[in-house]
């Protein structure tokens, strides 16, 4: 990142549209940038990448050799979506999200959930300013490992293997993560685990926990099984701050929690190198949504709100925070909410009243 002029922020941003609406809510995000980046004296360029199924369904792959040393010069990366039929989600997933996630150490998945004034939560109790959490997902090791493999396919012995890996290291950078984040918040961590059931990992992953979280005397803090944290998550969502949990239990939780607060089309993410070595990524927790793409009825709140999320990691958190306030005055109005809501908004319409308080 250099200074543009005296005053002005400069930063490269890549964009990484994708597939389905991850095209559309990503252009409605760049809108609602650059209009509070002109307010804030800001200045963002873009490199956009075609990188995406449609690219693998031409080309045979959904980068080029060179995709991450290309990615790796920039303050930050936008994503949009990934997924298509026709493109197993194996092959779209580990040929583009995963690596960038893993060559670039964004071993925090961040995501937080809200209930927002005007929403209306499936779950009877969830409250708008009650429920208020983010799930820090460790985002590179953990049951989404490489390791393992099939033998004998197609025949009655058949044999399909997966070994998650944990690393003291891993476990660690995430643990601090978390309870320092909480120590921002309401100062309570809840950590997902499975220890009853999961022989090695999940013991594993409690113990250093419990040594980590000695160092954070100010902190409360438990640990809950997976199965039961899930129940208790509709059941008293207003209940947690910061959970903490591996690949598998955050991706799931994260999903579970964006249901919670009413629709997972509101719902971002941040893919975070703590260190700032590499480039981190953003991006909506929604897939591409075939079904809907095309029509124009999107919701680009997750996406706008990912970028938010952007602007306070490059510093920007007096920005990032007219976004947030323009989409809590957009879910306030019923007139400009979509479908996905209740609403009838168009992403068009969502993003010029975005436009207009920004």
């Amino acid at each position: 990142m250099a200074a543009a002029t005296a005053g002005t922020a400069s930063y490269r941003i890549a964009v990484i549209p994708g597939d389905g609406i991850g095209v559309e809510v990503t252009a409605a995000a760049r809108q609602v940038l650059d209009a509070v980046a002109a307010r804030h004296r800001i200045s963002l360029s873009y490199e956009e990448f075609d990188w995406s199924c449609q690219r693998y369904l031409a080309e045979g792959t959904m980068m080029p050799a060179d995709g991450l040393e290309r990615l790796r010069p920039a303050d930050a990366i936008l994503l949009g979506a990934v997924g298509w039929p026709g493109v197993p989600d194996h092959v779209s997933l580990w040929g583009l999200l995963i690596p960038i996630r893993r060559t670039f150490r964004q071993y925090v998945n961040l995501r937080p959930i809200r209930v927002f004034e005007g929403v209306v939560s499936p779950v009877r109790g969830a409250r708008p300013g009650e429920v208020d959490l983010v799930v820090v997902r460790e985002n590179v090791e953990g049951e989404y490992s490489e390791i393992g493999g099939r033998l004998g396919r197609g025949t009655p012995e058949e044999l399909a293997m997966q070994e998650a890996v944990f690393t003291r290291a891993g476990v660690t950078r995430i643990v601090d993560y978390a309870f320092s984040l909480a120590r921002t918040r309401r100062s309570y961590v809840t950590s997902a685990t499975k220890s009853n059931g999961i022989v090695h990992t999940m013991p594993f992953w409690d113990e250093v926990v419990a040594e980590r979280a000695a160092g954070y005397a100010d902190v409360r803090w438990d640990a809950e099984h997976i199965d039961a944290l899930a129940a208790k998550l509709v059941l008293q969502p207003e209940r947690f701050d910061v959970i903490v949990g591996s690949n598998l239990f955050g991706d799931i939780l994260s999903d579970l929690a964006a249901a919670v607060a009413g629709s997972i089309g509101i719902a971002p993410s941040a893919n975070l190198d703590p260190t700032r070595t590499f480039p981190s990524m953003f991006e909506p927790v929604h897939g591409s949504a075939p079904d809907i793409a095309g029509q124009g009825v999107a919701n680009p709140l997750g996406a706008v709100w990912s970028a938010a999320m952007m602007l306070d990691h490059l510093g920007h958190p007096g920005a990032a925070a007219d976004i947030v306030a323009a989409i809590e005055a957009c879910l306030l109005d019923p007139a400009t909410r979509t479908r996905d809501l209740g609403g009838t908004a168009s992403t068009e319409e969502v993003t010029h009243a975005l436009l207009a308080q920004v």
